[in-house]
């Protein structure tokens, strides 16, 4: 029983010595430098909000991997053929084209919510999406006007 008093009393004796270490090291601290142990809550938004703007500024510099986020007016001539990069936007504004598939499948018809397969005329002001850069595209019968996003070639 003796024993475990004594060891019980040297615990206390530790953990004493050891918050009155902890006090006495924050005392001598000037609040709010560098070597304060504690923040505040005013610190800890001040740093949130310099890594906000940081990332601002990154997002607003860095360059777009992306597509163009316009759409761009694309005029096609009778018998050339727009052929559409892998995400690529289109509608048909005016004119008569078809569509040119590939084995992967046809033109993502969103508006009508179906696969324009090759061959098959594209109706106009409907929204079609390329999903892969396989050659897809549209062949214009007439000369044609398209609203295009995204990447395209002319052939």
């Amino acid at each position: 029983m003796k024993k475990n008093k004594k060891v019980l009393f040297s615990l206390l004796i530790l953990c004493g010595t050891l918050i009155v270490g902890q006090l006495v090291y924050a005392a001598g601290k000037e609040p709010g430098s560098t070597d304060d142990p504690l923040v505040t809550v005013s610190f800890v938004e001040q740093k949130i909000n310099q890594i906000k703007a940081y990332v601002d500024d990154q997002i607003r510099t860095a360059p777009s991997t992306g597509g163009a986020t316009t759409l761009e007016v694309v005029n096609v001539g009778a018998g050339q053929t727009l052929v559409a990069g892998q995400g690529t936007e289109m509608i048909l504004r005016s004119g008569r084209a078809t569509a040119v598939a590939s084995p992967g499948g046809g033109l993502s018809d969103v508006t009508a919510g179906r696969d324009i397969t090759t061959g098959e005329v594209i109706p106009q002001n409907h929204l079609l999406i390329i999903p892969r850069a396989d050659g897809r595209g549209a062949k214009a019968e007439t000369a044609t006007i398209f609203m295009v996003r995204g990447s395209y070639r002319i052939e």
